[in-house]
């Protein structure tokens, strides 16, 4: 038989991208997505192919485990170059917008250096360029990198609002810029970044590299240090937040990323959105990334199946326990289950609104299935910690009966009846807090019980930081408040703008709590409260043009000075039309 030699083989790179959706990368080199066919032509040197004479075996071996079926997902997840992140917190949530870029020049070539930056890739080429086939594989490597805590990663986190020597994360608005950056000082960190400019870079990564992604954001998001389902947070007895001594938090929001893929290293069923954090924050097998954790293990609370599903059933799940520190010792206050895991945000499909995806996390909150999944998930931790000896039980982990609404307090089983205070404390603001004016607001006080109460409430303000982190107080009073049996009080306050302005953060965020106890029970009652402070909007009129012909548009921007001195600032822009 006579053996055909290759003389030239066109790859229709123009043709093919076209259809692959991936001409905007290159239309010179060859880009085709798994599961779709594509075309290619091969010329001879010897003579011509004859149909049915001559035959040609070309072998080619794909398996799609990051196939969406639906067309305008994949148009969304992995073809649309641009989204919003939201950001703020559950009573302000505020779209950003943000340019992903995956088709930009040369974004594909930086992308494919990232992972031969890799520590897998600088350890054992060979396995890992074997495994690339692999999207559950592949989407931990890509999370490694895009931090820089272990590796020549992408991004530098920084949270001290010191951003000196970088560039502040809330100045950044696309990909592009910062990947362009790490590929052009030979793979040097970029500063800086938080958790909304990890997941954003992780998504241009991933859609680039074919695999389905969405930007996620989960408002009031458990960081659970210890593995016990429980973020705790420490008081002391004027009210005031410690430091905590064991890093557990609650971020106002927290970003990180969903890809689709097929799991078939976990039992059916659990294949789909998967969630992959890139953001710094705990270790998975030595190094900083987490995921990819299937949505549907996480609302089931099965949390042994990999990979640190139980980290993420924490952000959206955990519950909250507050701790009084006084005299070398802790003392339980209360134990909230609602407050982690609100309002859980992506961009919605072709289309600019906000989709709420709450449900495929957790069941209804409150509910008895959640409950259930909780306890499931608890138990699960248990039995994997009984079976590791090296791995200790927390002395905080044992789930306790939740307080009935109203009532923000949790007495201990070593409580007489008697003990119990029966009075609930609750803030409620005066007027929407803005900034620039006094923040009025007023305590109330109810006695339940058919005995009169005194009591003394420390009350206290402070700072948060976007991490959850407290900064110093600010603001601090001592409330005395005596009830009548089944009375109600107010206790009235006011903090001036000129005490709270020069302590805020960046989120303008103030977290106000108070500690309240009765002086014939040893029983303590805590209330607090997050106020975020907001800015005068800004009205833009745009009027246009008058006669035909005529491409001059004026726009007039009207602005409210919020800080004592009233003003209106006007200014009319004139800009050519260009069509």
């Amino acid at each position: 038989a006579q053996v055909y030699t290759v003389a030239l083989t066109d790859l229709q790179s123009t043709w093919n991208n076209v259809r692959h959706h991936t001409d905007e990368i290159s239309s010179d080199r060859l880009l085709v997505r798994r599961g779709q066919a594509f075309n290619i032509t091969l010329y001879f040197r010897n003579r011509g192919f004859q149909p049915g004479l001559d035959n040609i075996i070309f072998v080619a071996e794909t398996e799609d485990s990051v196939y969406l079926d639906s067309e305008p997902q994949r148009q969304e997840y992995v073809v649309n170059d641009y989204g919003f992140i939201y950001q703020g917190n559950k009573n302000w949530i505020r779209p950003c917008p943000w340019n992903y870029g995956q088709f930009e020049e040369n974004i594909i070539d930086i992308c494919l250096e990232l992972l031969d930056k890799s520590l897998n890739f600088q350890t054992d080429p060979a396995t890992d360029c074997a495994l690339r086939g692999s999207p559950v594989y592949i989407s931990r490597v890509v999370c490694a990198m895009i931090n820089s805590n272990d590796d020549s990663g992408v991004l530098n986190g920084n949270w001290s609002e010191n951003y000196l020597d970088g560039v502040n994360p809330a100045e950044w608005t696309g990909s592009v810029a910062i990947l362009k950056q790490w590929h052009a000082t030979g793979c040097q960190p970029v500063r800086y970044g938080q958790c909304w400019v990890f997941a954003a870079i992780m998504c241009t990564v991933m859609r680039c590299l074919g695999i389905p992604t969405r930007v996620i954001t989960n408002f009031d998001s458990g960081h659970d240090t210890d593995g016990n389902l429980i973020i705790d947070e420490y008081y002391d007895s004027t009210g005031r937040i410690l430091e905590n001594k064991k890093k557990d938090s609650v971020w106002n929001f927290h970003v990180w990323n969903e890809c689709w893929m097929a799991r078939k290293d976990l039992p059916p069923g659990y294949g789909g959105w998967q969630v992959l954090d890139a953001t710094p924050q705990e270790t998975s097998n030595g190094l900083y990334c987490c995921g990819p954790a299937s949505v549907r293990a996480i609302k089931e609370g099965e949390v042994e199946l990999n990979y640190d599903t139980a980290f993420a059933f924490s952000m959206v799940n955990a519950d909250c326990m507050s701790w009084l520190v006084y005299g070398g010792k802790e003392q339980k206050i209360h134990r909230d289950t609602n407050t982690v895991g609100n309002f859980i945000s992506t961009k919605s499909i072709q289309s600019d609104e906000r989709d709420d995806i709450t449900e495929n996390y957790k069941y209804l909150e409150g509910s008895p299935q959640e409950r259930q999944v909780f306890l499931k998930a608890l138990q699960k931790l248990k039995a994997g910690r009984s079976e590791d000896p090296h791995q200790a039980d927390s002395q905080h982990s044992t789930p306790e009966p939740r307080s009935g609404d109203g009532l923000w307090s949790l007495h201990t089983p070593s409580l007489r009846p008697s003990d119990i205070v029966h009075v609930s404390l609750k803030f409620q603001l005066l007027d929407p807090p803005h900034m620039g004016q006094d923040i009025r607001f007023v305590l109330l006080a109810l006695n339940m019980s058919l005995q009169f109460k005194d009591l003394k409430v420390n009350l206290s303000a402070q700072s948060l930081l976007h991490d959850g982190s407290p900064l110093p107080p600010f603001w601090q009073d001592t409330a005395f408040i005596t009830l009548s049996p089944e009375e109600a009080k107010t206790h009235s306050c006011r903090i001036p703008y000129s005490q709270y302005s020069q302590y805020l953060s960046t989120d303008k965020l103030i977290r106000i709590s108070a500690l309240g106890e009765e002086k014939s029970s040893p029983e303590k009652i805590l209330v607090d409260k997050i106020i975020t402070l907001a800015y005068p909007g800004i009205i833009i009129n745009v009027s246009g043009p008058g006669a035909p012909g005529n491409l001059i548009l004026s726009t007039q921007i009207m602005h409210e000075n919020p800080l004592g001195l009233f003003y209106t600032w006007m200014k009319s822009l004139k800009q050519r039309k260009h069509h």
